[in-house]
């Protein structure tokens, strides 16, 4: 596989639109956070040549659809983790509270 030179990304300040290479085709994608941009561009570059060396296919609509299945998968593992998290967080408050209170509560009645 031939490797292309990739071009170093271009930021255009004054209407936010970033130049970025995914795949070895370049792109202006627009924003309101540019830094931000090339970062999820980066990304998405790495998904897709890893989803290549792991699948040795050449097509580049399949190794996008790969790369952003990958991705969503990242995503729903994350989104779960998060929320369970959350779940788990907000029932130790609450354990919290409740024995707060109860130490409140034995305190006025003995004061």
């Amino acid at each position: 596989m031939a490797t292309a030179t990739k071009q170093p990304p271009v930021k255009d300040a004054g209407n936010s639109s970033v130049r970025v290479e995914i795949f070895d085709q370049a792109y202006n994608l627009r924003g309101s956070d540019p830094d931000y941009i090339l970062k999820l561009a980066e990304y998405v570059d790495g998904k897709m040549r890893a989803v290549a060396e792991q699948t040795h296919t050449v097509d580049t609509v399949r190794l996008a659809v790969l790369a952003a299945l990958n991705i969503a998968d990242e995503y729903h593992l994350l989104k779960r983790n998060h929320d369970s998290g959350s779940v788990e967080y907000l029932k130790r408050a609450n354990n919290l509270a409740d024995a707060l209170d109860e130490v409140l509560q034995e305190k006025h009645r003995a004061g």
